[in-house]
Formats: structure tokens, C-alpha cells, sequence
């Protein structure tokens, strides 16, 4: 019988979606081991047979899944071993097996960090609500690791799916007809080192440039999280030097990735959806398309203009995948470069999006800042976080202070308040720090730094 543990212990490592921790003070192999055990137990009342699992490439993986696969044998399922993975090729893992899934990452967290995603067969996710409330709960009363017979234990294998995934998402996109076309890549030492050669290293007619391509879990060079326009430093001055056609930077676990022009100008993530979108409207018209409200108001209207039907939905991607799963959508995208595909289960997989716009942009002889023009039709701030003690306080005094020039407010996801001019802004309170998201749109970037500048001054007063 595994000791209990804290819920406060507990509560702050199994997240909402995600597991996530310290290694050593938050994550070690006991704990995952339960955490692995309480999952088979999970997966195994719904008819599991099996649960694949896969690692990025930081230097506590391999034994973190080894042990989390102990906890899943020890309770009657079998344990597939991907090896070294992106969490996209997990998904496929998952999806193409038809079983429940297990990827050890921290994703963009910096090397003492790491974690689990978890899904169902067929990608699907685990969340709060759909089955981490339960692994919490047992993890908290020390439930023990094993309740199942000896003779019952399950048996692990390895299987190397890094070919069959690159070969089933070039099948996904027409990359035939592709004129010369030269990328730099910034895979950070992250996953993207693995799955770029292998997907997009076979192309006709493209040439990689490649930036950190070694695996390495401390990354060495920049944190593997091209949101932040400090990690895309190297990588504009790459696409420069070489005169690339576009760059691509890619997350730790290489599920997301940003793209910059040939110019070296950061890609609006919305932009890329409203592309995409638009290519998978081309081949299903009428289809529903879902964007997260912070995405740029470019993207529903261009959705509707193609006679397509957008939707509307809270940030993160468990609520994308359940509208995603609800409406029959063929495709969704964030802002933070998540992008979510029917044809891939509903999951995200910024590879995939990274072959549409490869696509998009090898059909045509245009550059890539032309090519995304029409796609970037209002000014955008990103996301500016402030710390605040108070966010309810500091949300309705912004509220109050543009209440005579507001159209509309909803409260979705934290508030969103319309007004004139195409203008708007979305604040919304962290789950897990004292933190205050604001993202501002307009028609203009004066306009945004305008608004931006008055917002702030009343939440950081």
C-alpha cells in the first residue's frame, strides 16, 4: 500500500489537464507508478487492453515512463513502448492502435521540469473531468499500485511508429506539386529534432536548414517555447542568413508550431487558421470550423465568407476537442498554435499544420508574406499577463472604465468586451497563478498599443 499523499501535494502536480512537476521534489517514479496504475485501472473498466507509451527527450524520461508502464503491468494491461516520441506521434499512436495513450513531457517548462498527457483510445482526452478527478483521488488516498493477480500482469513490447506517422500525415496534404522551396527549422533540442527529418526531410523539392536539431533535454541554446519572441530570435536570423522561404519553430514536444516569412517576421498563429482553415473548407464546404476567443475575428469571418460554420469556444484544448467531437469539425485552431484536425482524430498536431502551409505556399510563386497578407486583417497585442492579487477587482474596474464605449460583453472565458470599430479585448484570470491574461484587437496597431496602454494602467494600479 503506497502511503497517502497531501491533496495540496497531489492537486498541484495533476493539473487540469495535464500532469505536471518538479522532477525529484513533485515528479518521481513512485508517484507516477500510481499514477500509471490508477490509469490502467481507468482504461482497463472501459475495455482497454493495452496503453501505449511514449517520452520526449529530457534526461528523467525514459525512467519516469519506464515506471509508469510498471503501474499499468502491475494492473493487468499491456505496456507499448513507443521510445522517444513527439506528443503528436503519440496521438497517432493512440489513434492508429486504438488505445488509451501515455506521452512524458513538459512540453515548453524548462528541464527540471516534466509531466504526462494522457488520452483515451482514439486520442481522446483526459481531463478534470473526464478521468484525472478519479486518478487524483486515488493518488490522495494511497490506493495501492497493484489490484490485479500476479498472473495477470501484462506484458510490454516496443514499437516504432516514427515512419508509419510521417507517412500518414503527408498523406493528408498534397505535396506533389511543390516548387523549390527552402525551410529553417528550429526544432529548440526538442522532439522536433525527431519528427522533422523524418516528415518533411523526404520532400521533393524542399531543402531543411536546420537549427538545434540535437536532442537535448536541458536545452542548451533557448527555452523550447516560441511564443515567446525571445525564442525566435535565432531563427529569424537564420531564415535571413540563408534566405529561407519561411522558418518554423518548434515547442519542446513539437505538438505546436509558429512560423515565420521569409522576411523573418513572426506568423500570427490565427493567420495560419484562417489558411488552413480555408484548405479544409476547400475540400469539405460548409464544414464547422472552431476558433478559441482570443483567436483574431479574421478567422470566423473568413469561415463564414467560405460558407463554412465557425465556432466559438473557451481557451485550452480539452474544449476543443470536445466541440471538435461534438459538431463533427473538420479542423480547429488557437492562438497559441494549437491546430486540431478531424482527419487526426481530433487532436492536435502542428506538423500537419506545418505541411498545409507548406502546401499553401510551394503552390504558388508568391512569397510568404504575400501568401499570409490577406490572412492578417486586424492588429493584434499577443497575450500580456500582469500580476495581480486582486483579478475579479481588477476585471470589472477595466469593465467599468469602458462601459460607455462598450457594445458587448460576454463571459465565456473570463470577459471579452466588443467595441467600436472592429476593436476588442478579452481578459482573463490563470487557473494555477495570480496572473491577469489580457489580449487585445483592433484595426490598427496604434489603436492596440492605445488600448493595451489603458487597460494596463487600471490593472497594474
Amino acid at each position: 500500500m503506497t502511503d497517502a499523499r497531501s491533496a495540496e501535494f497531489v492537486n498541484a502536480v495533476i493539473k487540469a489537464y495535464d500532469v505536471r512537476g518538479v522532477v525529484g521534489t513533485q515528479i518521481d517514479p513512485e508517484f507516477v507508478r500510481d499514477i500509471g496504475a490508477s490509469f490502467a485501472r481507468l482504461m482497463r473498466a472501459e475495455g482497454a487492453q493495452r496503453v501505449v507509451i511514449g517520452h520526449d527527450m529530457r534526461d528523467s524520461s525514459p525512467a519516469l515512463s519506464a515506471a509508469f508502464a510498471e503501474g499499468v503491468l502491475d494492473n493487468g494491461l499491456d505496456a507499448v513502448h513507443i521510445g522517444l516520441a513527439s506528443t503528436d506521434q503519440l496521438y497517432f499512436a493512440s489513434g492508429s492502435l486504438n488505445c488509451p495513450g501515455a506521452m512524458f513531457t513538459a512540453s515548453h517548462n524548462p528541464a527540471r521540469y516534466n509531466g504526462i498527457k494522457l488520452c483515451r483510445a482514439g486520442a481522446r482526452p483526459v481531463g478534470q473531468d473526464t478521468g484525472l478527478d478519479v486518478i487524483k483521488k486515488e493518488v490522495i488516498e494511497g490506493v495501492s499500485a497493484v489490484d490485479a493477480p500476479r498472473e495477470a500482469r501484462g506484458n510490454a513490447t516496443e514499437l516504432d511508429l516514427l515512419a508509419d506517422y510521417a507517412t500518414y500525415l503527408r498523406g493528408l496534404v498534397t505535396l506533389d506539386d511543390l516548387r523549390p522551396l527552402t525551410i529553417a527549422v528550429d526544432a529548440g533540442n526538442g522532439m522536433g529534432g525527431h519528427t522533422v527529418p523524418e516528415v518533411l526531410g523526404t520532400l521533393a523539392n524542399v531543402r531543411i536548414v536546420p537549427l538545434y536539431f540535437e536532442l537535448d533535454g536541458t536545452f542548451p541554446n533557448h527555452e523550447a517555447n516560441p511564443l515567446d519572441p525571445a525564442n525566435l530570435v535565432d531563427l529569424q536570423a537564420l531564415v535571413r542568413e540563408s534566405g529561407a522561404d519561411i522558418g518554423l519553430a518548434f515547442d519542446g514536444d513539437a505538438d505546436r508550431c509558429f512560423v515565420v516569412d521569409e522576411h523573418g517576421d513572426p506568423v500570427s498563429p490565427s493567420a495560419v487558421t484562417a489558411l488552413v482553415a480555408e484548405r479544409e473548407l476547400a475540400k469539405e464546404p460548409g464544414a464547422v470550423v472552431i476558433h478559441n476567443l482570443i483567436t483574431s475575428h479574421a478567422v470566423p469571418e473568413l469561415v463564414g465568407e467560405l460558407g463554412g460554420t465557425p465556432v466559438r469556444t473557451r481557451v485550452g484544448h480539452s474544449f476543443i476537442k470536445q466541440e471538435m467531437a461534438a459538431t463533427g469539425a473538420v479542423f480547429g485552431g488557437e492562438h497559441s498554435a494549437h491546430y486540431y484536425f478531424r482527419d487526426f482524430w481530433g487532436a492536435d498536431s502542428g506538423m500537419l499544420a506545418a505541411l498545409h502551409v507548406l502546401a499553401a505556399l510551394g503552390e504558388k510563386d508568391r512569397p510568404m508574406s504575400e501568401l499570409m497578407a490577406s490572412y492578417a486583417k486586424y492588429a493584434a497585442s499577443g497575450e500580456i499577463n500582469s500580476t495581480v492579487e486582486d483579478a475579479k477587482g481588477s476585471t470589472l474596474a477595466v469593465v467599468s472604465a469602458f462601459e460607455k464605449r462598450t457594445i458587448s460583453v460576454d463571459r465565456l472565458d473570463g470577459v471579452t468586451v466588443q467595441l467600436a470599430d472592429d476593436a476588442w479585448f478579452n481578459l482573463r484570470a490563470s487557473n494555477t497563478e495570480p496572473l491577469l491574461r489580457l489580449n487585445v484587437e483592433a484595426r490598427s496597431p496604434e489603436e492596440v498599443d492605445a488600448l493595451v496602454t489603458e487597460i494596463l494602467s487600471i490593472v497594474r494600479s
